[in-house]
């Protein structure tokens, strides 16, 4: 029986070293489980620290050409009239220098911010509840008129006020756009129309001006019809052309028709040629071309 209790409690003591060692590596095993953790994460820490520490400079560098633009603004503010010679010249090299770094920036700014805004010029109106939107129309380079319209932000997006054309369906447009969720979507088919109809104006001044054998028989507010009055050159016939422009949103015709005496005329291979120039040539370069031809008078 002694035997028998001795071997118990050494059994017991045997178990017991084993589960005393068994709970000493747990606490190492799981270091080392973490360590791989905390490695990444100290090199994450250390790759933010980096890219903010480059963030920084990059900065310094910024205030740092500010305060250079400044001390020459100052010095150019400064300069007295009785400079002479060679600092002098300098300095009015400086001076176009700082001149036009500052007009560089200040365009950077606006064309920033007016991509910002799509595009066009907004400005607040009544106390911060509206804006005004002014969209300018040109053609070929040249800046014709500006439209301008109010619109109400509250209690809902609404057009309060413009100096639009009547013809133009500026309602119409707003409601097939959404200008309640979508204004860029609305101001950009505005301007597709504005644009089109002082193109197609533009057109016609030019006709008018260039062409003075070339009689404008007709013309309506949009300028969505056209109707000219052209002389062969040989037989002195007459050639009467009408052009619509039923796409209202373009500069270029959507019909072209001829009407003369001469019945041949407009399948003859010739004013084929002239059809297609007029369809795909604004029209006071069209008539141009065909002049240079010897099509019309």
């Amino acid at each position: 029986m002694e035997g028998a209790t001795a071997k118990g409690v050494l059994s017991h003591l045997s178990l017991l070293e084993v589960q005393a060692r068994s709970r000493k590596g747990q606490p190492q095993q799981q270091s080392r489980v973490k360590e791989p953790q905390q490695q990444s994460r100290v090199k994450e820490l250390k790759a933010k620290v980096e890219a903010l520490r480059i963030q920084r400079e990059q900065l310094r560098a910024q205030i740092q050409i500010h305060k250079d633009l400044q001390r020459l603004r100052s010095r150019m503010n400064k300069q007295c009239a009785d400079e002479e010679g060679e600092n002098m010249e300098e300095d009015l090299e400086n001076s176009k220098l700082l001149q036009l770094m500052a007009r560089h920036t200040e365009l950077k700014d606006l064309l920033h911010a007016h991509h910002l805004i799509g595009g066009y010029d907004i400005i607040k109106s009544d106390k911060g509840k509206g804006v005004c939107v002014s969209i300018a129309t040109a053609y070929e380079g040249v800046f014709l008129d500006t439209f301008n319209l109010e619109i109400d932000l509250k209690p809902m997006v609404k057009i309060s006020r413009h100096n639009i054309p009547p013809f133009i369906p500026v309602n119409g447009l707003a409601e097939q756009n959404n200008m309640q969720t979508d204004m860029t979507a609305f101001l950009d088919m505005l301007s597709q129309h504005l644009n089109a109809f002082a193109g197609r104006k533009q057109q016609l001044k030019l006709v008018q001006e260039q062409h003075k054998s070339v009689e404008v028989m007709e013309s309506n507010v949009l300028c969505s019809v056209l109707v000219l009055l052209f002389t062969l050159p040989r037989e002195k016939t007459a050639v009467l052309c009408t052009l619509d422009y039923t796409d209202h949103t373009r500069c270029l015709p959507t019909r072209v028709h001829f009407e003369s005496e001469d019945k041949q005329l407009s399948d003859s291979p010739e004013w084929k040629k002239n059809w297609s120039l007029l369809m795909e040539t604004p029209v006071h370069k069209a008539l141009l071309t065909m002049k240079e031809m010897g099509n019309i008078v």
